[in-house]
């Protein structure tokens, strides 16, 4: 399937990226002045791997002090990348294969830019049930649960409010589709 837009057309071309003997601690705090989860490790153009958050922090569990840690010790190495003229249903297909939210741009090894999940999405939303298949939800059964209760009527508080019963601001529930104070939901 083609959607008939460019991955070229809509990656970010500005990449924030560093040398593979960078100290960890430079490469976060590139990552917090640019505001990027993800940096690219590159020499001479060269893609050689990328840094994120993650692996930033997974750093900080194994040594406390990262000033001296080189970059090329923690990035991930084996990377997947797409081409600037490949499809971007093409490169959703990929990231979702690859559990990835981004795809280095590449022509002939060098780093042209990055494809982000966001990125797809802004341009092309319909993609959208494709792109969520990625995505993992921390306690999605609990959550399903408490949701499902909560359309049952016997959910648990669903946080401050008006109730709409006696105008007064309070902790409100669900009650048969009002939310109640709990006085009120006593007097029904």
């Amino acid at each position: 399937m083609n959607i008939g837009i460019k991955v070229g057309d809509i990656m970010t071309r500005n990449v924030v990226s560093v040398k593979p003997m960078s100290t960890v601690t430079d490469c976060a705090r590139s990552m917090f002045k640019k505001d990027v989860g993800l940096v690219i490790v590159k020499d001479e153009d060269k893609l050689k791997g990328v840094v994120t958050e993650k692996d930033i922090i997974w750093a900080l569990t194994k040594k406390n002090d990262l000033s001296n840690v080189k970059v090329k010790d923690i990035m991930l190495r084996k990377i997947t990348t797409i081409k600037p003229s490949r499809d971007i249903y093409e490169a959703l297909v990929r990231m979702k294969t690859g559990k990835l939210r981004w795809l280095p741009v590449t022509v002939k090894g060098n780093v042209i830019g990055i494809l982000t999940i966001k990125d797809i999405l802004r341009i092309e939303p319909g993609l959208f049930d494709i792109a969520v298949g990625n995505m993992q939800i921390k306690e999605e059964s609990e959550k399903l649960r408490r949701r499902q209760d909560i359309i049952d009527g016997k959910g648990p508080t669903l946080g401050d409010g008006e109730c709409e019963e006696c105008g007064n601001f309070a902790s409100l529930t669900d009650n048969n589709g009002l939310l109640l104070c709990d006085d009120c939901s006593e007097d029904l």
